[in-house]
Order: structure tokens, then C-alpha cells, then sequence
């Protein structure tokens, strides 16, 4: 975490000494990066025969948890926005307008191609095309430091980011807060319909995001099936942010794609906040990731032994 942090700073610095250099091709490394690092996030599912041979039985739980808790954090964060004025938030009971529906579909656009990159390392995964080809368990690591990098470096090159955030109420420091109790309440309706016991929906549910830490420390609480649960779960969940954050800045706010995101919400997820809530939020996203992520491997350590 620390080291990312440290690659994001580095490229704030750097972005800030070449500010006066106009430069264009960001947005497009950015993306790209992207691309690779959710492809790469793929290729690892995919490989991982354990979390394959139980997605049948695990995946339809695993996505009701994740959409159940993000649900309820995204709810949570609209609680802390101002009173609705806009009235495609606030709703006309007419449902999806023609308009309304071209608008999502563009806004969607992109977070599809994101979601087929996933697809496609999920399937070479899967079928072992990439199986003989060497494959170093630090590359994911290594292109998400390249990732925060350039977002660190396209925040530099922006003066007024700081400006900007000066004009954030204060209330959003809850934000983390919310969160955390939305996702429990989403993890409460999903326990209803889980053959799991409340606590271990609850563990789930806790780790937001960080898939690779919870389901390593669930597995050693409460071994390799749960542990599966918590992988899918909270990958699901990071998709879900990254594929629906336009929909959610346009139906809940702006704060609602930094609570979904969870604990990724300084890495993975933080170039589509940027792109979809403004830069104006790169801040409150980078707290809100850092809150989030420190109180995982507690909380989850908490349901588990209870």
C-alpha cells in the first residue's frame, strides 16, 4: 500500500514540475494501463483452478454479496450529498427515457471495453492458452505501479486540483464510514438468501474490494471455500464499480463510485472515479481508499472469530 502511495506521489511531482508542458497522451496511458491490469486480473482468475472448479456453486452467491453490499454503501454515500435537485436523480417515476438510456449506454461504453479485457484474460486463463508462457505473480503489481504513476503525474499537471478540493464539505470525511455500515446492511439482506452463516457474509462483505487480502485471511480463518467466496465476492465488487460508475454518479452522486469502490478506491479504481466524478474528488477518493483499506484486515479478522 505504502509503496503505491509513494508511486502516486512520485508522479505528483513530477506532473507538477513539467505543469507548463502541455502534454495530451495521459488519458491514453492511463487507460491502457488499465486495460492491462484488469486483463492481468483475469489471466490470474483464471488460472486459479480452485476458485474455476467452485464458481458454479459460489459465483451466483458471490455476485449477490458484492451487488447487495454495494447497493448499500452507495445508498449510504447519497446520504451525504446535498438534496436532490437534478431530477434524473431524483427520479419522475417514468422510468428509462429514450434519452436517458442513450446517455447511460455512451457512459457505459467504456467500462465495457474494460469488462472484455477481464473476459479475455479470464478465458486464456481458463483454457491454459497462456499456460506455457512464463508469468511472474509481480507483474499485476508492477503495471498497477505504472498505473498510479501516471494518475499521480495527470493530478500534478492539473494546479487547481487542490483548489478544488478545498470546496468539499466537510461532511464527506464520513464517507469511509458509510460505506463500511452500507456494505454491513447489504451483507445483512444477502445473509436471507446465503446457505452461509451471517458472520461469514459479514467477513465477505468486509474486505470492499480487497479480494487478494480477504480471501487469503478467510481462508485461514475459515478455510478454502469461504475463502473462494470472499475472492469472487470482492472481485465482482471492484467490477461493479468500474463497469457502473457512470450510472452511479448519475443516479446517486458523485461520492457513490468512491463508496462502491471500497478499499480500491486509491488504486484500481481511482482512474474511472476521476474520469466519471471529477478530479475535484481525486482527493476524498485517495482518503476514503486508505480509511477503507487499513480497517480491512481488521474487520474481517473481527466476523471471523466471532
Amino acid at each position: 500500500m505504502f509503496v503505491i502511495l509513494l508511486f502516486m506521489f512520485a508522479g505528483i511531482l513530477s506532473g507538477y514540475l513539467f505543469r507548463k508542458v502541455r502534454i495530451r497522451f495521459i488519458n491514453g496511458i492511463i487507460l491502457t494501463l488499465i486495460w492491462a491490469l484488469l486483463f492481468l486480473l483475469g489471466l490470474e482468475v483464471g488460472l486459479n483452478e480452485q476458485v474455476i472448479r467452485k464458481f458454479g456453486t459460489l459465483g451466483l452467491e458471490a455476485i449477490l454479496i458484492a451487488a447487495l453490499g454495494t447497493l448499500g454503501s452507495i445508498v449510504g454515500a447519497r446520504l451525504l450529498m446535498p438534496p436532490v435537485r437534478n431530477q434524473a436523480l431524483a427520479g419522475n417515476g417514468s422510468g428509462w427515457s429514450k434519452k436517458s438510456l442513450n446517455d447511460a449506454l455512451h457512459g457505459l461504453k467504456g467500462s465495457l471495453v474494460i469488462l472484455a479485457f477481464f473476459v479475455a484474460g479470464l478465458l486464456l486463463g481458463i483454457f491454459r492458452l497462456l499456460s506455457e508462457i512464463p508469468f511472474s505473480d509481480d507483474l499485476s503489481f508492477y503495471v498497477l505501479e505504472a498505473l498510479m504513476f501516471m494518475v499521480g503525474f495527470s493530478i500534478g499537471h492539473q494546479p487547481d486540483t487542490v483548489k478544488q478540493f478545498r470546496k468539499i464539505k466537510s461532511r464527506v470525511l464520513l464517507l469511509p464510514l458509510m460505506t463500511v455500515l452500507g456494505t454491513w446492511l447489504g451483507a445483512l439482506v444477502a445473509a436471507f438468501l446465503s446457505r452461509h452463516a451471517l458472520t461469514d457474509v459479514l467477513a465477505v462483505s468486509s474486505g470492499f474490494g480487497y479480494y487478494s487480502l480477504s480471501g487469503i485471511m478467510i481462508t485461514e480463518y475459515r478455510g478454502a471455500e469461504l475463502g473462494t467466496l470472499a475472492l469472487l465476492a470482492n472481485i465482482s465488487r471492484e467490477i461493479l464499480a468500474l463497469l457502473l460508475a457512470p450510472l452511479m454518479v448519475r443516479y446517486f452522486g458523485k461520492l457513490a463510485p468512491i463508496s462502491a469502490g471500497g478499499a480500491t478506491t486509491m488504486d484500481t479504481t481511482f482512474p474511472i472515479i476521476m474520469q466519471t466524478s471529477g478530479r475535484e474528488y481525486a482527493i476524498v477518493s485517495i482518503y476514503h481508499g486508505f480509511i477503507v483499506d487499513f480497517s480491512v484486515p481488521f474487520l474481517v479478522s473481527l466476523w471471523c472469530l466471532l
